[in-house]
């Protein structure tokens, strides 16, 4: 997951006084978890923005299944798990049991581009509706290299191919107005317990079954996932951290609406 690697230089007196403490501490492997994210989330309610009609949403907005991103568009790993999410729409979004909720989570101290593309896909989404802001959103990171190398000057040819008026893009663009829409799906993240990319929450409509929770749990134990995927105490919400395959998420999405 992006956003995490400057958490491994420690200072050595740090690391000192640590080993001094701990002489006479028991520490299971459980509590050496080395991600701080889901410890953030473990077992609490999940405090998450409630999806309306303001959001992004690709799919049926009543689906049993909800999947809120947080993301940037420069991380290239939201790049590898932008392709299993529309794998994911493929399969289960056509039946209408599941559905996606894109919000930005721009990673500005090492992707300082990917919040103006955010803006523009707000602009796109201003002058062309739902379907240009999806197709927008879909050519940047097929077309991204990822790791702040896209080209600003592409976005106005990216907002032409999801069909709207490249004037009225550019003005919009330039005019910085969506920069507070931006930064509120940011501050939803960090809430909702982001602090890196992607960060998935999955919204339930109904209530997580006994069965269901047992074979996820069952999962995730199997397959050593404890630090990427969080079932909250109201068992309405389930953390996916990081870009998980598509094999673990079918795995998850299957348990709950099967």
């Amino acid at each position: 997951m992006e956003g995490q690697k400057n958490n491994l230089i420690i200072p050595a007196s740090i690391l000192l006084a640590g080993f001094i403490i701990a002489a006479g501490i028991y520490f299971s492997n459980k509590s050496n978890n080395p991600n701080p994210i889901q410890n953030e989330v473990q077992g609490t309610i999940v405090d998450i923005k409630a999806v309306s009609k303001a959001d992004h949403i690709l799919g049926n907005p009543d689906a049993p299944v909800i999947i809120v991103e947080f993301s940037d568009t420069e991380c290239p790993y939201c790049k590898m798990f932008d392709v299993t999410m529309n794998t994911v729409m493929d399969t289960y979004g056509k039946d209408g049991k599941v559905a996606w909720v894109y919000r930005h989570f721009p990673l500005d101290r090492i992707h300082s581009k990917s919040r103006k593309e955010a803006e523009a896909t707000e602009c796109v989404n201003e002058l062309g509706g739902n379907t240009a802001f999806w197709k927008m959103l879909d050519t940047i990171y097929k077309n991204t290299p990822g790791n702040n190398a896209l080209d600003p000057a592409q976005l106005p040819i990216f907002a032409k191919t999801a069909g709207v008026d490249v004037t009225k893009f550019n003005t919009c663009l330039s005019s910085g107005k969506y920069a507070d829409t931006v930064e509120a799906d940011f501050q939803d993240g960090v809430a909702a317990g982001a602090r890196g990319t992607p960060y998935n929450v999955m919204i339930l409509k109904n209530t997580l079954s006994d069965d269901a929770e047992m074979t996820i749990k069952s999962y995730i134990s199997q397959n050593g996932l404890e630090d990427n995927i969080i079932i909250s105490s109201t068992k309405k919400e389930i953390v996916l951290s990081g870009a998980l395959p598509l094999e673990i998420m079918k795995t998850v999405i299957d348990a709950i609406i099967k």
